[in-house]
């Protein structure tokens, strides 16, 4: 992954107000890939299909876990269980993860942004 990749990011929480075709819609700009909606804001995330999620993946999560209660993750078309070491590494943090399909969790984070709940996301990108 180039480290252009890596660095992008929106320094603020954006509803997402659309998903598909390889990316997302939100903040008044589009992004193509998987996305991590953070407290500090909205970062490209290097995770291009389930098969790809690993605990270094959520190492940003970890990093704001004192300022996120609730964890959306888009598992990308259909809902995959997450792995034990990871659900246990989440909360150990204090991380309550739930997965998803991404159209569901997009939504519900949209919701729970709304409602200025500490919520997250952590969506793979669906076509």
């Amino acid at each position: 992954m180039a480290e252009e990749e890596q660095s992008r990011f929106l320094p603020e929480r954006a509803a997402i107000d659309a998903y598909g075709n390889g990316g997302f819609r939100f903040g008044g700009m589009s992004h193509r890939g998987s996305l991590l909606c953070l407290p500090s804001g909205m970062h490209a995330w290097p995770v291009g299909d389930f098969g790809a999620l690993n605990l270094a993946a959520f190492d940003k999560v970890i990093a704001e876990a004192g300022e996120i209660g609730h964890l959306l993750v888009g598992t990308g078309s259909t809902i995959r269980p997450l792995p034990p070491a990871l659900l246990e590494r989440l909360k150990a943090a204090g991380v309550n993860a739930e997965p998803m399909s991404t159209g569901n969790a997009a939504r519900t984070y949209n919701i729970l942004l709304g409602e200025n709940r500490k919520v997250a996301a952590a969506l793979i990108a669906v076509a």
